[in-house]
Order: structure tokens, then C-alpha cells, then sequence
């Protein structure tokens, strides 16, 4: 099938053979097709959000170690994937509009650190679903996890990257 992103319909995703639909869903879960592969038997999806409530299933029934993958595939923050262009496109855009490539060096200079004071005390990186978030917002939540205990930390990485898909999804399918 040749949908493209801009016309393809839940109905004619439902319709796609595994790998197909694995790769319309490409990048939804940071470098983690697994989800889509593993979601591609609870076919069809008539709304984004069984399509996404069938994509969390899956991740929640994943195992720790799955999991935690999930979690490090994300990029850190104006990290150096950022400053090498290495980044996913979803992951430029959301950073870009976030503001993280406006910062100054003192900003980046903060954040470069509040993610490595994160990654030294919970062993992944921050993630948060920067939509509708400053920059100025985001250091300010780094700084406030990181008084969390890792159990919290991890859930809360999950729980975002949750949001993070449904606002890819949803704009998948504008």
C-alpha cells in the first residue's frame, strides 16, 4: 500500500501487513518498533485512541528490561545528539519547539548538567514530553525529579513517553 502520512486512515493502517504498518508506525516509540510489531495483532483500530491505548498495553506489559530500552533509546535533552544532528525528526521538532535549540550557553550549561546529575542518580535519561513546555520549564522539572527515588522515575519516563506517542500519533494522523 502507498498511503503516505498525510492520507493514511486508521482503517487502511488496520489494513496493512506487519511490517507495513510497523513502518507507517516508525518512530511513534523512540527507536522501538517492537511496540508496533507486538500491537499489529489487535487489529483494526477505529479511533486514535485504541490505537494508542494498544500501544500502552503492550509497553505495560513489557518486561523491565524492555522497558528500560525504551526509556534509554530517548535522547537527551539538547544533548549531544542534538548538537550533531543525529536526532530522530519527531525528537528535532519537539526539542525545536520547545526552545532547547535557543538556549544560551549558560541554559545549555544547566541543562547539560541537570542530565547528567539525572543519569548518574537513575542510570537513564530524562524524559519528558516537551509539548507545550518552555525551556525554562523543562530544567526547572529535571531539577525537581531529581529528588524522586528511581521506582517514581521510572514510571514517570513511561508515563511521558506515553504522552510523547499519543502526540505523534495524533499528528501521524492530522
Amino acid at each position: 500500500m502507498n498511503a503516505t502520512p498525510n492520507t493514511l486512515t486508521l482503517q487502511a493502517l488496520s489494513a496493512l501487513s506487519q511490517p507495513d504498518f510497523v513502518s507507517h508506525l516508525d518512530g511513534i516509540f523512540e527507536h522501538s518498533p517492537w511496540i508496533a510489531e507486538r500491537t499489529w495483532a489487535q487489529r483494526p483500530f477505529d479511533s486514535i485512541d485504541g490505537l494508542h491505548a494498544a500501544m500502552l498495553a503492550v509497553l505495560d506489559t513489557a518486561s523491565t528490561a524492555e522497558q528500560l530500552a525504551l526509556i534509554c533509546a530517548h535522547p537527551e535533552l539538547a544533548g549531544k545528539e542534538a548538537e550533531e544532528g543525529t536526532l530522530t525528526t519527531a525528537s528535532t521538532g519537539e526539542q525545536r519547539g520547545a526552545g532547547l535549540d535557543q538556549c544560551s550557553k549558560d541554559e545549555f550549561q544547566r541543562l547539560r548538567s541537570l542530565n547528567k546529575a539525572y543519569r548518574e542518580r537513575f542510570g537513564f535519561p530524562f524524559v519528558v514530553a516537551v509539548k507545550g513546555l518552555s525551556r525554562h520549564q523543562i530544567m526547572d522539572g529535571v531539577e525537581a525529579r531529581l529528588s524522586n527515588d528511581r521506582d517514581t522515575e521510572f514510571a514517570r519516563c513511561l508515563q511521558e513517553i506515553g504522552k510523547i506517542a499519543r502526540f505523534r500519533l495524533d499528528a501521524l494522523f492530522a
